[in-house]
């Protein structure tokens, strides 16, 4: 059962290191990088399928389907990353392990840039 939270929820220092409250409000945040970057995904696919091909110049078409390759690859690597991410958090909360944990969203930010 999910714990409610206080609109403008915030953790701090003066409460109980990873309580409930502070699980809730980072299993939130999770689910919501989660939701961005499926969003972002389906966005840039519907960008890709609207966007003209160019017809004029060989070269041109081949730099703009590297181009969109390198994009759709981006867009993989953080959907699957995400995922690994929130599977790798529910292990760790169910262990306890919550310096793992930082250290896994501190990585996946690093290699995603978010």
């Amino acid at each position: 059962m999910a714990t409610d939270l206080p609109n403008g929820y915030r953790p701090s220092d003066d409460e109980p290191f990873m309580n409930e409250r502070q699980r809730e409000y980072f299993r939130r945040k999770l689910v919501s990088w989660k939701e961005d970057i499926v969003r972002e995904s389906r966005e840039t696919i519907q960008n890709l399928q609207t966007e003209p091909t160019p017809n004029a110049d060989l070269a041109d078409r081949a730099s703009t389907e590297a181009e969109r390759q390198l994009e759709l690859r981006t867009r993989d690597r953080q959907r699957k990353l995400i995922n690994k991410l929130l599977l790798q958090a529910v292990i760790e909360w169910k262990d306890d392990n919550y310096q793992k944990m930082y250290e896994a969203e501190r990585t996946a930010r690093a290699k995603t840039g978010l």
